[in-house]
């Protein structure tokens, strides 16, 4: 597990983050999931995200309970964010960025050269969080999300894995 501390409304909070794994942190992935979007991917779907090649995910745990997750998938020098997501009570704590700073590092160890995302260009605070960390926009793709008879569309980021990871 690898720890951290965000701080946050006045007070700093213990963060671990644990690797995805059995029926446990699937159904702690599922309940995360459902908390932060709208509409949420169903258990099943995610179980079989999970159980596909190059699938790995972590949960950021406080004493509360689990806050937050990033599931990524890795495959030919290349990773990409399938989601990431911390619940409501925990946002801007700094907890996104452990979650994404402790999978750019294992993306890199298993021989990822970039990682790739889509975000919804609305998404400011993602935005902020991805630009912050040196990712750089590369695409878009128009109504990519949907939200009921709207759409908007998708910034696709990219940043280089070089360097990640070594001290």
């Amino acid at each position: 597990m690898t720890e951290g501390r965000a701080a946050g409304q006045g007070r700093l909070v213990s963060i671990g983050f644990r690797p995805l794994n059995g029926a446990a942190g699937l159904d702690r992935l599922a309940m995360l999931h459902a908390a932060c979007f709208e509409p949420a991917w169903s258990r099943e779907t995610l179980a079989s995200l999970i159980a596909s090649p190059g699938v790995f995910g972590l949960i950021a745990e406080s004493a509360g309970g689990s806050v937050g997750f990033i599931l990524c998938r890795h495959a030919a020098g290349e990773a990409e964010i399938l989601s990431l997501g911390v619940s409501d009570p925990y946002r801007r704590r700094g907890i996104a960025k452990g979650l994404l700073d402790t999978a750019m590092r294992q993306a890199r160890s298993g021989g990822a050269q970039r990682l790739f995302l889509e975000v919804a260009e609305d998404n400011l605070a993602a935005l902020a969080l991805y630009l912050g960390q040196g990712f750089a926009a590369v695409g878009r793709r128009e109504g990519y999300y949907r939200r009921g008879e709207a759409s908007c569309a998708a910034l696709v980021l990219t940043v280089g894995l070089d360097g990640v990871g070594r001290l």
